[in-house]
């Protein structure tokens, strides 16, 4: 209680230097236990405190969860062979899990290369270097009905089983499966969620539990797609299906059409009472921007953000502002609401009962200005 009266004091910019600093520092802690870890590990000094392995002593000793020993205890290892990971751990770049995730396949000869590429990366950028590294099989098509498992009420589904040295998962159905559930049965023990796993570069498995009725669909479109996918590929025939729906979606939200009825030249793009943004307009945004966020601090920093994104008027509406693409920008909605609350000096909510006339406004130059036609999305 005491530590967040305190931390409410503090002005923005201090909580975030603040912050900044506190991240740093537990870097610097986390490089020194998985060195320790390492160093107990090599020495194998867990016997002699009556632990039968390096992942008993940090789970029955230093009380560790099975998913941080099996982390540390990876990227000790690891480190052991490759020291750079511990450079590259206390700075950032790298994580436990990416270390984790990337120890098994590296090499004297490749691990300059590979750590080079993996700093800095995603969790899905690093599942698609591990399978340009070490490639499988396509996953099966087939569509598996599940059996059932009732759940009694208050029960909980049995926890993984553990090993030593490592956390071993609950087994997956067979690889490429989808499963059909069953409609009658009142509920699944332990339903797997919806998952896409790399399996080598540019190739996917993609699993997920279905019902009877999608499956009754399935099979429909696999009748009806037989002149075109004569195999009947489950995947040939989703793709078709989902690149269809997302044609009419982002034709809907985004304007994007092969046949544009107005080009930008035929458009009114000037103030009006409507906060309609025209269709031209709204398809040279999205090419400008790359159909990611156009948000950028201070620093210059661009936001990541490629869903949810949402037209911002860059000199508002309310004050005035057309509807050209200079002044329309793609933004992700944390940032449309922030630049509203910056723009208004409140939330949008609260414009309905003040009204643009009296609302006080602060200029925005959160976003960076829009760059002309042709010279492609900001970095």
């Amino acid at each position: 209680m005491q530590l967040q009266c305190s931390l409410q004091s503090l002005t923005d910019d201090a909580l975030l230097l603040r912050l900044g600093e506190l991240t740093r520092q537990s870097r610097r802690v986390e490089v020194d236990l998985v060195a320790h870890i390492g160093e107990v590990d090599s020495r194998r000094l867990y016997a002699r405190e009556a632990s039968p392995s390096m992942f008993a002593y940090c789970t029955e000793v230093l009380h560790l969860s099975e998913a941080e020993a099996y982390l540390r205890i990876a990227a000790a290892r690891a480190s052991r062979a490759h020291p750079v990971l511990l450079t590259m751990l206390a700075d950032g770049r790298l994580h436990l899990s990416v270390i984790a995730r990337l120890a098994p396949h590296l090499t004297p000869e490749n691990r300059e290369d590979v750590l080079r590429r993996a700093a800095h990366r995603s969790k899905r950028e690093i599942e698609a270097l591990v399978a340009e590294l070490s490639p499988r099989p396509d996953a099966v098509a087939l569509i598996r009905k599940l059996p059932e498992h009732h759940v009694s009420a208050g029960s909980a589904p049995p926890p993984p089983q553990l090993v030593p040295e490592r956390v071993r998962t609950q087994a997956e159905p067979p690889a490429g499966s989808l499963a059909e559930s069953n409609p009658g049965r009142p509920s699944i023990g332990h339903a797997r969620p919806a998952s896409i796993e790399t399996l080598s570069p540019a190739r996917y498995k993609v699993q997920f539990t279905a019902g009877a009725s999608l499956r009754e669909k399935l099979e429909r479109l696999q009748a009806l797609m037989r002149s075109t996918v004569p195999d009947g590929d489950l995947a040939a025939i989703v793709e078709a299906a989902v690149t269809e729906k997302l044609e009419r979606l982002e034709a809907k939200w985004f304007a994007k059409t092969l046949q544009p009825r107005k080009t930008l030249a035929e458009s009114d793009t000037t103030a009006s009472l409507s906060r309609h943004i025209p269709a031209a307009v709204k398809r040279v945004v999205l090419e400008r921007d790359g159909n990611r966020c156009r948000f950028t601090d201070a620093k210059g920093r661009r936001c990541s953000e490629r869903h949810r994104l949402e037209f911002h008027h860059r000199h508002p509406h309310g004050f005035g502002g057309d509807r050209s693409p200079q002044n329309i920008a793609l933004v992700c909605r944390t940032h449309n609401a922030y630049l509203a609350s910056v723009d208004y000096g409140a939330l949008p909510g609260a414009l309905a009962s003040r009204g643009p006339a009296t609302a006080s406004r602060r200029p925005s130059t959160a976003v960076a200005p829009p760059r002309v036609s042709g010279e492609g999305p900001p970095d």
